[in-house]
């Protein structure tokens, strides 16, 4: 009797947990199985594996092969399980050496003719398999995708008979080189946006302390090209921020984008999408729109024509930064920690409250309109804006040029700065303990607060995000506390108001 084990990993969502394919030969009529909760695609292995190791001059041994994918009870699927399947049967078959398996993990697809084939998902496959202390063996089309682990000993290959040359010693596979981080810039500067300073400043404010920003206002006033400037702005992500995103990206139908896999996301889904589409799902869990957010924007034109259960999902994963999606066979959890920015016009029109007077809208249809969205929705976005037509457009646009987004981005970078000393997390995500320390109010300021409560009705989770957003704007005026003027900005923002309005 013949045992080999080779390292290999599954596709489970974004994680990548170790398969240990264990090869047994043994005597009786000649076939082979392979046990471990298979999907057809695996099962389909028996067949290429037999073809590519006989069409690349290798034997296949004549006795019973049983093929174990270790754990039994991890649901393997896809295609990247034939090359540690045909380099285990030649190792336990007395046809390779062993010495080098222990020390390597393998993935790839084999064609009939023994050529490697690139697979999905590779680049969690090398975070991990860095994180194990060992080496991985990749298919030449993935070679890129996984240059972006920060991991040594990671070599592409061309075909089966390069492995196991490489592995007799003959002659050596090309290692792939960390892919060096290249940030780069949003094209789309907020120097575009003519006029509109308090939209401009609340969406600084939104980038600074990583709040929700919603923009109501009249066709054409520029709502989706504010939404745009976002990313623009923000800092750029950290490595672990851009492997996070690469890898989500990486398991997704989409696939990696490797020219901008150091970008900000900036998904602006169509308001017909469906449930499963925004927040993931099927029957094998994909990552949706909220999780290809994941460290970026995620940007809702036209909110009240999504369809309102369609935008209930979006509760949970504002608040907790993650999705869980339940199936039948599995449950799956996909990171979700999105900036989310939304744009509506204010009737069905679009013209309620225009200068045109173009709005013939009843009161009836304007208050079903704005009912498509549901209270709880609202009270998770901490910015709600009223972009209004600019009174004189060419004659700004005629002056000089608008502040760029670069020194814009200067401010948000100071502000996050302060945030990250203070609490290592932006604003929108402090806890209540750190809420309590660091927004603390005078007396006078704590009872302008509480009459702001009554007379707009605000929910105790709404008058959090202002003291949130208020935290925000003292850091963006280099303040250790919240003043009066930064309170009153806040509580400005919470149904698009100037802050003079509410100074009692």
């Amino acid at each position: 009797m013949s045992l080999a084990l080779v390292f290999t990993r599954a596709g489970v969502g974004v994680e990548a947990p170790e398969v240990v394919v264990e090869i047994h030969l043994s005597g009786g009529l000649p076939g082979m199985s392979i046990v471990g909760l298979p999907e057809t695609a695996v099962r389909e292995a028996r067949d290429r594996v037999k073809a590519a190791l006989l069409n690349a001059g290798y034997n296949f041994p004549q006795r019973r092969v049983t093929i174990a994918l270790a754990p039994a009870d991890l649901p393997k699927e896809g295609s990247r399980f034939d090359l540690p399947i045909a380099l285990g049967i030649l190792a336990a078959s007395k046809q390779l050496p062993s010495d080098k398996l222990e020390a390597f993990e393998f993935i790839g697809e084999l064609s009939l003719s023994g050529e490697l084939k690139p697979v999905k998902g590779v680049l969690p496959v090398a975070i991990q398999a860095c994180k194990a202390r060992r080496g991985l063996v990749v298919p030449a089309g993935n070679a890129v995708e996984a240059s972006l682990a920060d991991g040594k000993d990671i070599f592409e290959a061309t075909s089966l008979p390069d492995v196991v040359s490489w592995m007799f010693g003959r002659s050596k596979l090309r290692e792939v080189v960390k892919r060096k981080s290249e940030p780069i810039l949003n094209s789309e500067d907020l120097s575009d946006v003519i006029g509109q300073q308090r939209p401009r400043r609340a969406l600084e404010v939104a980038a600074a302390g990583g709040h929700n920003i919603l923009f109501t206002g009249s066709p054409g006033t520029g709502k989706t090209m504010l939404a745009s400037r976002l990313p623009g702005i923000l800092p750029p992500m950290k490595d672990n921020e851009a492997l996070e995103v690469a890898a989500i990206a990486s398991v997704s139908q989409l696939g990696l984008d490797l020219s901008r896999w150091h970008c900000r996301p900036f998904r602006a889904p169509h308001h017909t999408a469906s449930a499963i589409a925004l927040v993931g799902g099927g029957s094998k869990p994909r990552p949706g729109e909220i999780s290809l957010a994941h460290n970026g924007v995620l940007f809702l034109d036209e909110l009240p024509e999504f369809n309102r259960h369609v935008l209930e999902v979006l509760r949970e994963p504002l608040e907790s930064g993650k999705i869980s999606i339940s199936r039948a066979l599995r449950c799956e959890t996909f990171p979700a920690r999105f900036q989310l920015v939304a744009a509506m016009n204010p009737c069905p029109c679009g013209y309620a409250g225009d200068e045109s007077g173009q709005c013939h809208c009843s009161s009836d249809l304007v208050s079903r309109y704005r009912g498509r969205i549901s209270g709880p929705l609202l009270d998770r976005i901490d910015l709600h804006v009223e972009v209004n037509r600019p009174r004189s457009f060419l004659i700004q646009h005629d002056g000089p040029r608008p502040e760029s987004s670069a020194a814009v981005r200067k401010r948000v970078l100071a502000a996050r700065a302060i945030q990250h000393m203070r609490s290592l997390c932006t604003n929108a995500q402090l806890g209540a303990d750190e809420l309590k320390q660091h927004c603390r109010l005078a007396t006078a300021d704590r009872e302008l607060l509480i009459e702001a409560s009554r007379m707009h009705a605000l929910s105790p989770r709404a008058c959090i995000r202002i003291l949130k957003v208020a935290r925000t704007i003292a850091d963006l005026d280099s303040k250790p506390t919240i003043s009066k003027d930064h309170l009153l900005e806040a509580v400005s923002y919470r149904d698009g108001s100037s802050a003079n309005a509410f100074r009692f």
